[in-house]
């Protein structure tokens, strides 16, 4: 009796460890954000100033269209061509392999290290500039500043640039269950005249759909908390996003450290809503009841 009563405790005892990580170095800081997120910076007395400052920035607006608008491209972007990639290298023709490693190359890199690559490369002077030159595509009076398009165009840019990271991650995701998925079930859908797109849209599709969620859902969370490839390519404010406006509060202005709180705390719940309908539209609550 002792004997079973001790086996219990076993799974318990094993998950503790990650079980206090998490509370000290997780739940204790959100809680400690939303708390102090409701009181004043100096007086530190209950107030609802510092959310109210935020919904009455102009940037605020902006930030929360910005961060929508990538969302929706780039995780659209990132997924067609992660999973094009994905098909193409699970075919392991020769030289798969080779493909593989060169485009896993972008996913090593850190954010500071993309966003100052590319920060120097679309500069005026800058080594894009020289390469299309050194290949004749521009003269040496027609050099192109990348950096002075508008506001649309130079988020169209951020986006080429994070899916040049990004996709990697995606179609790593994408790969490990492409090679999971059953061999019969996509070889049967051949022998009884599928075509190609057919027995993708009927067959590997719907298999790999795990996978598609787990890729989709990291990847909307990620995006929404994208910031410093913007700030180190176009600055502070200059195409504004929610978890921009965050650092900006903090780092760039004197005394507005709890409405800095108050932001993150919005980014939150943001991310919470997005993730939670996301995983009730693809139907993974249902999957899990049943």
């Amino acid at each position: 009796m002792t004997k079973t009563y001790s086996k219990r405790w076993i799974p318990y005892i094993l998950i503790a460890p990650t079980i206090v990580y998490y509370i000290v170095f997780w739940l204790r800081p959100v809680i400690s954000a939303v708390y102090y997120s409701f009181f004043d910076e100096n007086n530190n007395v209950f107030t609802l100033n510092n959310y109210i400052t935020i919904f009455k920035d102009e940037y605020f607006k902006q930030a929360v269209v910005n961060t929508a608008i990538f969302v929706i491209i780039s995780v659209t972007l990132e997924f067609l061509v992660a999973l094009g990639l994905a098909l193409i290298i699970n075919k392991k023709f020769k030289g798969a392999n080779i493909l593989l490693s060169i485009a896993l190359i972008p996913m090593a890199l850190p954010a500071v290290a993309v966003g100052a690559m590319w920060s120097s490369g679309f500069a005026t002077y800058g080594w894009v500039n020289s390469l299309l030159y050194h290949l004749g595509l521009i003269t040496a009076d027609g050099k192109i500043v990348f950096l002075a398009g508008s506001d649309f165009q130079s988020l169209m840019l951020i986006i080429l640039i994070d899916a040049w990271q990004v996709i990697p991650f995606m179609m790593v995701i994408l790969l490990a269950g492409l090679q999971g998925l059953s061999k019969e079930s996509i070889e049967a859908g051949y022998i009884f005249g599928g075509t190609k797109f057919t027995v993708l849209r009927k067959i590997t599709l719907p298999m790999l759909k795990s996978s598609i969620q787990t890729a989709l859902i990291l990847r909307i969370i990620s995006a929404i908390q994208v910031w410093l490839i913007i700030v180190m390519i176009y600055g502070y404010r200059r195409i504004p996003v929610l978890l921009e406006e965050v650092v900006f509060y903090e780092e760039q202005l004197l005394g507005f450290y709890r409405v800095a709180l108050a932001y993150s705390v919005i980014v939150a719940v943001i991310v919470s809503m997005v993730s939670i309908i996301y995983l009730k539209v693809s139907g993974a609550f249902e999957k899990e009841e049943q």
